[in-house]
């Protein structure tokens, strides 16, 4: 069934901040856009506008142009906010990248992407400045957005007093933002998304996921993760909600800062639910202004989901999407208390899906009852990126000729539209609601002079969490224990790449071709 069974929405042909600002009365002005969970600072929306308006006159002044790539390297504060949105009002194009990277893989994307200018905070300086000496970007275009000697500041550019830019540009064509993504293998990739992608995934997801006017939404998940991006960022300030930031996940924080601002609304990915659910600490804090606990980057499990629910006596829900598709393609709505929780929901509206066989392609019929065969779910429709940056046979082997986004994981469909992810075809793993592609940790194996050929794929641990497991052939005459490769690996990724389990082979199974067969892996305790 490619149709959603969701109505059309009207997706308006405007850039983000005409989407998102454009739109503003003179009472919201006043309202309140973002609170800093850590010490309590609020941000109005017109206090908003106005640095973003200041930071892209700046920026103009200083020639940035249409279509300048420009990293933002930030935690989650309020100014992420300003600089991402000032940025792009200014006419340039936001790679946002991984706090937890290495400077080596700042370096990398920064290359990658052709960024001219970062953007960071002081507590990443000495990180950001070397990746960005090694990228060829110079002191004056790290921008240190609260200060810092010898590097522009925020305060430096807001104070310059300068107008925006007068722009003309067209959305649908126009790039925005190009975050990172493995897709569904290989090495991370800049994912082409535009002004009209964002744009329709919110104008999408309002009536859909229903956070309303006023409420309060805690943004723990990271704005340089597309999910956060778009589904707390972008959406939670068009519906003119309240943001409040959370610069990095520690669980007695996120309960202090839930209970003590009334959150409404907690979006997560699963490793927190399993906080939610399990930890006792959770009894400590008064979590009665919780109304939803929406869940997303990684499968939630449906006794997980219920178990969460219970605890805190609130609504679970799930979707599913990619950072092909910026990001969201399915969701539970929240007026739609019947859909089983274990499932991603419907197709957001204009979106079509498709299950179809992976070997021969044909669709997979949907019987009348019960779930359909499984198959791989292809999604299309507007928030569906343009392709990867500079990479023509990648994006070919996920973008078909028909505007078909081939996932690469196996979902069912059934008669009520309802959509359910079964298992993975691609070779992404997804740790902790974070992509780890197999072949940088592959890559990575192999620089050991003990290592003679290693393999990578994801396993269940015992939370039904994903998690990275090497399997390593040594080399003749070499001794290596897990530890000893755990460390050497942990110290050449960011936390979330490490391998967290070793076994150790005689050979890797691998077809005539010399690709790695993971589903003989699998097979191996």
């Amino acid at each position: 069934m490619p149709a959603s069974l969701l109505p059309d929405v009207r997706i308006p042909a405007v850039s983000i901040y005409e989407s998102v600002f454009g739109g503003l009365s003179a009472d919201e002005l006043g309202a309140v856009a973002i609170i800093d969970g850590v010490s309590g600072a609020e941000t109005t929306f017109g206090q908003l506008r106005g640095q973003i308006d200041a930071l892209a006159g700046a920026l103009a002044a200083r020639g940035v142009i249409l279509g300048e790539i420009i990293g933002l390297l930030c935690p989650n504060v309020p100014v992420f906010a300003t600089a991402f949105h000032g940025i792009l009002r200014a006419g340039g194009v936001v790679t946002t990248i991984n706090s937890l990277y290495t400077a080596e893989e700042i370096e990398r994307q920064l290359k990658d992407s052709g960024a001219s200018w970062l953007f960071t905070v002081s507590p990443f300086l000495a990180t950001a400045e070397a990746a960005a000496a090694g990228a060829g970007i110079p002191p004056d275009h790290v921008v240190v957005l609260d200060g810092a000697e010898g590097h522009p500041s925020l305060r430096e550019l807001l104070g310059a007093g300068e107008q925006p830019p007068e722009l003309s540009f067209d959305p649908a064509t126009q790039i925005a933002v190009l975050p990172y993504s493995s897709g569904t293998t290989g090495r991370p990739k800049g994912v082409m998304l535009t002004h009209t992608n964002l744009v329709a995934n919110v104008a999408q997801g309002i009536g859909a996921i229903g956070v309303e006017r006023g409420e309060r939404v805690l943004a723990v998940l990271p704005f340089f993760h597309i999910y956060g991006l778009t589904v707390l960022l972008n959406y939670a300030l068009t519906l003119r909600a309240v943001l409040v930031t959370m610069p990095r996940f520690d669980l007695p924080e996120f309960l202090r800062i839930t209970s003590e601002h009334r959150c409404n609304w907690l979006f997560i990915a699963p490793p927190i639910a399993v906080a939610l659910a399990k930890h006792p600490i959770v009894d400590n804090y008064d979590l009665s202004s919780v109304k939803v606990v929406f869940s997303g980057a990684a499968p939630l499990a449906g006794a997980l989901a219920e178990a969460v629910a219970q605890r805190l006596g609130c609504t679970v829900a799930q979707g599913y999407g990619m950072t092909e598709a910026s990001p969201a393609t399915h969701v539970i709505p929240n007026a739609r208390p019947d859909i089983d929780r274990a499932s991603v929901g419907l197709a957001l509206p204009n979106t079509e899906s498709r299950i179809v066989d992976p070997e021969t392609g044909i669709d997979v019929a949907v019987p009348d009852a019960g779930p359909s065969l499984p198959g791989e779910l292809l999604v299309r429709g507007p928030q569906v990126m343009a392709g990867y940056l500079g990479n023509a046979e990648a994006t070919a082997e996920t973008l078909d000729a028909d505007g078909w986004l081939h996932t690469g994981d196996l979902a069912t469909v059934d008669a009520d539209g309802i959509y359910r992810i079964v298992d993975r075809l691609k070779e992404l793993i997804k740790y902790k609601g974070y992509q780890v592609a197999p072949a940088v940790l592959e890559a990575v194996l192999l620089e050991h002079p003990g290592i003679a050929d290693a393999a990578v794929i994801g396993v269940s641990d015992e939370d039904g969490q994903e998690i990275p497991r090497a399997y390593v052939v040594l080399q003749p005459g070499a001794s290596l224990g897990e530890e000893e490769v755990v460390g050497f690996v942990a110290g050449r990724v960011a936390p979330h790449e490490k391998v967290r389990q070793v076994r150790f082979l005689a050979a890797i199974p691998k077809s005539s071709a010399g690709k790695i067969l993971r589903r003989e892996l699998r097979e191996h305790p």
